[in-house]
């Protein structure tokens, strides 16, 4: 006996009106298909076959080597989706869980409650079910009079008495593989949308006197699907919730959960103190005891410990330990800041290599660059990076003292120990220990001013 699991990804979801399929919109940091497909994993199942059908070399590539992809050429339904997979579950023996790619909220823990509960009892087919206070949408889990579930009704199919009940169906069930292919070539589209709907195998069996259970979810909101984007927004406002819970029962401090956005792929330190209006995406790595903003957006960085970030933008890099940044920077991909180098107001950076202790304190833009240790660059400092043909580099030794104001004029290099004059434009290498000026010499005209005055006034 094994577990298999099938997600059902194959709709169009017309109402999110995007030419990106529905289960490939992102919901803090993951696409939904991808949360559901991380819950599948986290049950043990030994095989995981994806209903493919709208755009579905899409919605397979993205999660490639992850599951055996089918495709349905015509959306004809729940029930013709999982025939489907007949071919690629021949064989198999054992418990096959089905789940739907729009229901990011679902948790592991729930799938195995679900086909631990169905093993135990034997059945041929148990639901999840969920009680909702407002059940619109959803088809609705009609049971006979002691309890036992005689049939799952479709919105659009019920009758009035059966538009009442509350109890329903999350489009999340458990099945015996035996039998189960046969079963469902005997589904017939008898309805109001003349599909071929998964619900109707459980009259299916009951009429065959097979046994059908349910498992109600403990967390109704676990079973929400999206549709569009106002249930995009919902669902991801429970998921930030929890990512932000888990983190501060982790040990970090999450001064304002309402006004923080972190994503489900982020690891973050002990001690760590997180500021309000920040963002932290993607892949991001964050040591410990960091204070991150306020008003900051982190993506895919690695930042050490006891690193500062103050109302700047990181992006695609890496921060050592004891880095100080901000307020106000920019730091673009490729860039690698060594331990306790400061980047200040007003400072953009881009593909440069900040040496260990170095700084850039204010009012500059280094951009392809290698800056080695213990270097100041003084304020207004650029580097001129790009000719309007090629990008070139500037190579700034350890030590050395950018003078404020310089024009660094790649491909140049200034040695260590260097020293450039405040207001250069540098377009040749300062070697070791030199100074470089490259300005005209000053001028004074004595009475100048008096002059300009005297004149005005005529």
């Amino acid at each position: 006996m094994g577990l298999a699991a099938v997600i059902l990804a194959a709709g169009k979801g017309t109402r999110m009106k995007s030419s990106l399929p529905k289960v490939l919109h992102r919901v803090c940091g993951r696409t939904m298909l991808e949360h559901v497909l991380l819950a599948v994993q986290q049950t043990g199942a030994q095989k995981t076959v994806l209903v493919v059908g709208h755009q579905g070399e899409l919605v397979a590539e993205s999660v490639r080597d992850k599951t055996e992809t089918v495709y349905q050429a015509e959306q004809l339904g729940t029930a013709h989706a999982l025939l489907q997979c007949r071919q690629v579950l021949k064989g198999f023996d054992g418990d096959i869980l089905v789940v739907c790619g729009d229901t990011p909220l679902l948790k592991s823990q729930t799938l195995l409650q679900l086909q631990a509960e169905h093993s135990r009892c034997g059945f041929a087919a148990t639901v999840l079910t969920a009680v909702l206070p407002d059940p619109t949408g959803y088809g609705r889990i009609i049971r006979n009079t002691t309890g036992g579930i005689m049939k799952i009704v479709e919105q659009k199919d019920a009758t009035p008495g059966e538009l009442a009940v509350t109890e329903i169906n999350t489009g999340v069930y458990c099945f015996k593989a035996g039998g189960l292919f046969e079963a469902l070539s005997e589904i017939r589209p008898d309805n109001a949308q003349g599909e071929y709907y998964l619900t109707d195998i459980i009259e299916y069996y009951i009429a065959r006197g097979k046994p059908v259970g349910a498992v109600i979810a403990g967390d109704a909101s676990e079973v929400t699907g999206i549709n569009d984007r106002c249930q995009l927004a919902l669902v991801e406002s429970v998921l930030r919730r929890r990512i932000l819970d888990r983190l501060m029962m982790s040990g970090v401090t999450i001064v304002d959960p309402a006004s923080t956005f972190i994503d489900d792929t982020v690891h973050i330190g002990a001690d760590s103190i997180i500021y309000p209006f920040t963002f932290i995406e993607g892949k991001s790595k964050i040591g410990e005891n960091c204070v991150i903003g306020p008003s900051s957006r982190l993506i895919d960085v690695t930042l050490g410990c006891r690193v500062k970030v103050q109302n700047s933008v990181i992006s695609e890099s890496r921060v050592e330990d004891g880095c100080n940044i901000g307020p106000f920077a920019y730091i673009r991909p490729n860039c690698v800041l060594e331990k306790n180098a400061k980047v200040g107001d007003f400072v953009e950076l881009k593909n440069t290599h900040l040496g260990e202790g170095s700084k850039v304190p204010h009012l500059s833009y280094v951009g392809d660059a290698e800056v080695g240790p213990k270097t100041n660059i003084g304020a207004g400092t650029i580097t001129c990076n790009y000719d309007g043909v090629k990008k070139s580099r500037t190579i700034i030794g350890a030590g050395a003292f950018i003078g404020s104001n310089t024009n660094l004029v790649a491909p140049v290099e200034v040695g260590d120990g260097a020293v450039t004059g405040a207001g250069s434009t540098i377009t040749r290498d300062v070697p070791p220990g030199a100074l470089g000026v490259a300005r005209d010499r000053q001028k004074n005209i004595e009475g100048w001013a008096q002059r300009k005055k005297a004149t005005v006034k005529e």
